[in-house]
């Protein structure tokens, strides 16, 4: 007999009791459906054995851990299902890209366009398989038996990845008799998966999957995401065009001493993109605020410097104005339900002074503008006045800038809203996804270490807070956006990863962030390290790891 330590209560199981037969038992105390395991401070799947003398507790969907085993485990289903439809010799066609609303959007590289039939078979062959809770296997073997293997199974992303790793051996999970490499754990059967949907979109399919707030329930798709998609597909277009689409690819490039060039022509590219956005403005008459919002760590403070520089060379006067210098004295800003101050909030802003001197400045009134101290939590005034003229514009960035509560008595016809996002276009492979919200926490861990001082352990700690914050107040907005920019750069994990890891690495083992700076790292291990003084002065990364020519 073994004794171990569930939920803070002593229990004895027979030696060799798996976490899962322990899950089974204390399952009615969980509100929702047990996923994985923490065992002695490291995650540990259900198909695992209890240790004597360990500590246990367990994660549901409401956890992110457990959220993303369940998405993981999803993917995996899908590719069986669409194997097994499709055939053994379709079996690479399909690709995993970007999550779209509350979607995860899979890819036909052929470019054909899947019917609605065609999805409803493959859902179908996924329920069966659901009802059927085969077990998900898990087998360790050696690299070069890997690399093999993909090889075998047509999978030329994953060949390249484990090209450049330096573990000497590969966790393979087998669903029936199909084999896949995933980044992460999974759950111990197909039964776990009861929750999803099947859609046929575009050139691919819409796997739909519930979220950690209610892990449950399937989300309904949100039709207007159009202009979300066409930007992650023209991002994915430039991830072609440099040879770059997933980390075996950039890796390459970076081991061939070709990661210059690439920088230079990712830059480029996005220039171009900045360039034909103030063209875009300029043709647009009577526009004179342009509203920037985007996420955390988007880097819009860089993108509407260099936007201003783009509008000036076409012959306009712009003057940026962030919104943060309108907010609320520190003492009067809202807090959330745990007492803390909720920045994210719109009533941080003084919405008031803010519509008051946007309207005087379209009247040809002087004003002068605020400056926010953040130290001292206060608005201050220094004697910076302003009047704007006939070619002159005003480029507002802040996270509400979409959200028309906070320019209400702007008039509408003299706006032009942008909404920017990093929307990583970089997969690990082609069936493992790299979210767009690894990349912006990576960002603001970075940032944050070298203008705040905040721990990397800090960072992780309020980011769901954060999370919160976006998903209240600028994603139901950006549809509304008049064009959309992807700030994301292909090259940039390479770049972040000298400058993350070792704040990764001081969050302390006993820690509850330990897990998400754990997993973190073992993500960074994929890319091989970018010098940054190939970054020219003016890249949107430069607003985190520091030397921008704009000082942000």
């Amino acid at each position: 007999m073994i004794t171990v330590t569930v939920n803070g209560m002593e229990r004895e199981y027979p030696d060799g009791t798996l976490l899962g037969t322990i899950a089974e038992e204390v399952q009615s105390s969980c509100r929702d459906r047990i996923l994985l395991a923490v065992m002695n401070g490291k995650l540990r799947e259900l198909f695992k054995r209890a240790k004597d003398g360990a500590e246990i507790t367990f994660l549901t969907g409401r956890d992110k851990p457990g959220i993303q085993t369940y998405h993981r485990s999803m993917t995996l289903l899908f590719m069986k299902a669409f194997r097994d439809i499709a055939g053994q010799e379709e079996a690479g066609r399909a690709s995993v890209e970007f999550s779209l609303g509350k979607g995860l959007f899979i890819r036909l590289k052929d470019g054909e366009n899947p019917s609605p039939q065609l999805a409803a078979r493959i859902r179908e062959r996924m329920e069966e398989l659901v009802r059927d809770s085969l077990p998900i296997e898990k087998r360790s073997v050696h690299t070069e038996e890997a690399v093999e293997l993909f090889r075998r199974n047509g999978m030329p992303d994953k060949e390249k990845l484990f090209y450049y790793r330096r573990v000497s051996r590969v966790n393979i999970y087998r669903l029936g008799d199909y084999e896949d490499y995933y980044y992460g754990y999974m759950v111990p059967n197909t039964g776990y998966l009861k929750y999803f949907d099947l859609l046929a979109y575009e050139n691919g399919f819409l796997l739909m999957m519930p979220d950690e707030n209610d892990p449950e329930t399937v989300p309904s798709f949100e039709e207007d995401r159009k202009k979300l998609f066409r930007v992650m597909e023209e991002s994915d277009e430039w991830g072609k065009k440099l040879k770059a689409g997933c980390v075996g690819e950039l890796n390459e490039q970076i081991a061939a001493g070709k990661c210059g060039e690439l920088i230079l022509i990712q830059e480029a590219l996005q220039e171009k993109k900045i360039g034909e956005i103030a063209s875009a403005i300029i043709q647009a008459e009577n526009k004179k605020f342009v509203m920037i919002a985007g996420p955390s760590s988007s880097g819009k403070t860089t993108f509407a410097r260099r936007l201003s520089i783009q509008l000036r060379a076409q012959g306009m006067t712009p003057h940026p104005i962030s919104v943060d210098d309108y907010f609320v004295d520190r003492e009067h800003t809202p807090r959330d339900e745990n007492g803390n101050y909720n920045f994210e909030a719109l009533e941080c802003i003084d919405l008031e002074k803010f519509n008051q001197d946007m309207n005087d400045l379209l009247a040809g009134k002087v004003i002068e503008l605020p400056r926010f101290n953040f130290k001292t939590g206060k608005r201050e005034y220094k004697g910076e006045m302003l009047s704007i003229g006939e070619n002159d514009i005003l480029v507002i960035e802040g996270i509400h800038c979409l959200n028309d509560r906070m320019s209400e008595h702007l008039p509408k016809e003299n706006k032009f809203k942008i909404y920017i996002s990093a929307l990583t276009q970089l997969n690990v492979d082609e069936h493992n996804r790299i979210p767009t919200t690894d990349g912006r926490l990576l960002r603001r861990m970075v940032r944050d270490a070298r203008t705040r001082g905040n721990t990397a352990q800090e960072t992780i700690r309020m980011w769901p807070s954060v999370r919160r914050g976006e998903e209240e107040n600028i994603f139901p907005y950006q549809e509304e956006a008049d064009v959309m920019f992807n700030s994301s750069m292909v090259y940039e994990l390479a770049v972040l990863k000298q400058y993350a890891e070792p704040i990764l690495f001081s969050v302390p083992r006993d820690s509850r962030e330990y897990l998400e700076a754990k997993r973190l790292l073992k993500f960074l291990d994929y890319f091989l390290g970018v010098d940054s003084s190939q970054v020219p002065g003016n890249s949107l990364i430069r607003e985190f790891i520091g030397g921008s020519c704009f000082h942000v």
